[in-house]
């Protein structure tokens, strides 16, 4: 089981957040294309199964696959997008993702005096922590 990388997304698309952990390929592309394409693909997929679901439900979309690797998806009531990508034999990691959010994010972002909201995240601090947690998940 791997961990790749993680995105976190305003509502407006701009990616505030990037890590890697043990992602082996790179895209080929500039970083702000690649946030850019991230984001249309979870702004895609969140509108398709909107409109396509047969029933309504509440979650939208939480993860999909593709043939190499799993995208998790959580998004609070924020607004903010939560985008974790994964090794294909890798459960879903909702829980870990709202466990991010609130404990971590709220914590050592939205708490803090130092950092602006919608801006870029540069809270050393919480990079440590969301650090220290994602490579203390069973999946990584």
């Amino acid at each position: 089981m791997t961990i790749y990388n993680m995105y976190i997304f305003d509502r407006n698309g701009t990616c505030l957040f990037y890590q890697e952990w043990q992602r082996n390929k790179s895209s080929g592309m500039p970083q702000e294309e690649e946030f850019k394409l991230m984001y249309g693909l979870i702004f895609s997929i969140k509108s398709f199964v909107s409109r396509m679901s047969p029933v309504d439900f509440k979650d939208g979309f939480t993860n999909f696959n593709t043939n190499f690797y799993k995208l998790h998806f959580f998004e609070p009531p924020s607004g903010l997008k939560f985008v974790l990508n994964t090794s294909l034999n890798v459960e879903s990691l909702r829980e870990s993702l709202q466990y991010t959010y609130n404990s971590i994010y709220v914590e050592y972002v939205v708490k803090n005096p130092l950092c602006s909201l919608n801006a870029p995240i540069k809270s050393e601090l919480f990079k440590e922590k969301l650090d220290t947690y994602i490579r203390g998940l069973p999946a990584f």
